[in-house]
Parts: structure tokens; C-alpha cells; sequence
């Protein structure tokens, strides 16, 4: 129940990252969330709406592992390590802050999961 709870969490944030990275990113308040300036943001739209899609796609596939339920186990570990692999690469090489946005979270997921709480 509590692995589910944080994949859920984990997806949620995701969604959110989506919206900003595809719908918000050139406006006020996808600059800040992102440090932009107005230029840079305009000219990068279309990449980070690629990028936003495949966020989009990591929270799908942590989804569909919660539709399965028990049977999900393998698909929700999956993405979970996907998107902690995709946080480290991030906190690296943009922002220590993605480390605790997306790293964290499904870190704390994938251990729920394993220890089958």
C-alpha cells in the first residue's frame, strides 16, 4: 500500500513536470520553476515539450504498473528505476534540486516496493 501510495506520488510529479515542460514553459511561471529567461525559454519550446513528453511517458508507464496491481510489481520497479536513473543523470548535469524532486521520491518507492510495504 505504501509503495503504491509513493508510485503514485512519483507519477503525479511526473504529470506536473509534463505540464510545466509542455504547456507552461514560456510562460511566468515555467521560467521560474525552470530559471529561464524569456529568450531562452522561446527558443527551447519545442525541445522541452519533447522532453515533456517523455516524462509524460515514464508517468504512463507507472500508471499502467498500478492498474495491474500486484501483477504490476515488475513494470512499476521499472519505470521507478528509470526515472531515478533519469534524476541522478539530471542533478548531475542541471540542478542538484532534481535530485530531491525526482530522484528522492522514487528511490523511496522503489525501497516501499521491495520491502513490500
Amino acid at each position: 500500500m505504501v509503495g503504491d501510495i509513493l508510485v503514485g506520488l512519483v507519477a503525479l510529479i511526473h504529470c506536473y513536470i509534463v505540464y510545466l515542460e509542455m504547456v507552461l514553459w514560456d510562460t511566468p511561471r515555467g521560467r521560474k520553476a525552470f530559471k529561464l529567461t524569456p529568450e531562452f525559454a522561446s527558443a527551447s519550446k519545442v525541445l522541452a515539450a519533447n522532453q515533456g513528453l517523455y516524462n509524460g511517458f515514464l508517468a504512463a508507464g507507472l500508471i499502467w504498473g498500478l492498474y495491474l496491481g500486484a501483477g504490476g510489481l515488475q513494470i512499476k520497479m521499472f519505470f521507478l528505476f528509470c526515472v531515478a536513473i533519469a534524476g541522478l543523470y539530471g542533478a548531475a548535469t542541471v540542478s542538484r534540486k532534481i535530485l530531491f524532486i525526482q530522484t528522492a521520491p522514487a528511490a523511496l518507492a522503489i525501497i516501499a516496493l521491495w520491502l513490500g510495504l
